[in-house]
């Protein structure tokens, strides 16, 4: 690793000591249900609609014998739920035909099932079965473009293949909380918390910043 890679290692540690998927869920069938619904929503929302989720519907057996219309009442308040609750369904139906009711640890085969992309599965496979990832959010890849690690133009698996090769694969599954706490609460979107940064030698959003304030000033 090159010097910024551990500098930016070592201020993680220091900012989020104890990082973690902010998502409520007791096994790898609930992480799965919850980190599917958790697309283009916030992790808050999800958790405040999976516990009668999972209480009304707590194995892939019963949630795949559901009626689509129950479902789509109970995530009725989170992005999207038409085509979530469509998606738990087929995931269900899926496990139950093909694995015995229980998510399977091989990536691949979690891929091909309805609602699970390459961001689900990562996430999964590394909170439940601890395969070395770094899944790429919104978070992940403003950060990951700010700091220089890809281009303005990667796409999330760009930016994965990336991040995986400049760090030690120990360090993937942490480093992905990280940098998603980072984006939360320093690097935001809009209005990032600049002057609480300790990166912004290296930061491109900074350093044009600092050139527009320069040229109006």
């Amino acid at each position: 690793m090159k010097k910024n890679d551990i500098e930016l290692l070592e201020y993680l540690d220091r900012l989020f000591p104890e990082p973690g998927c902010a998502l409520n869920f007791r096994n790898p069938f609930e992480c799965l249900c919850a980190v599917m619904l958790s697309a283009q929503t916030t992790d808050a929302s999800v958790n405040r609609v999976t516990p009668a989720l999972f209480e009304a519907y707590p194995d892939a057996f019963a949630l795949s014998e559901a009626n689509i219309q129950d479902v789509e009442n109970i995530i009725r308040s989170i992005g999207l739920y038409h085509a979530k609750a469509k998606n738990l369904l087929g995931l269900s139906k899926a496990l139950v035909e093909e694995y015995g009711g229980e998510v399977p640890m091989d990536k691949e085969k979690m891929r091909k099932l309805p609602g699970v992309g390459v961001k689900t599965s990562n996430v999964v496979g590394a909170i439940c079965f601890g395969i070395p990832a770094i899944a790429v959010d919104t978070h992940v890849a403003r950060v990951s473009k700010r700091l220089g690690y890809a281009k303005e133009e990667d796409e999330p698996e760009t930016i994965e293949a990336k991040l995986e090769k400049t760090f030690p694969k120990e360090t993937h599954i942490r480093l992905h909380y990280q940098i998603i706490l980072f984006g939360r609460n320093v690097c935001h979107a809009r209005g990032p918390e600049c002057a609480q940064c300790a990166l912004t030698e290296r930061c491109r959003y900074f350093k044009k910043s600092s050139s527009r304030i320069g040229k109006k000033s």
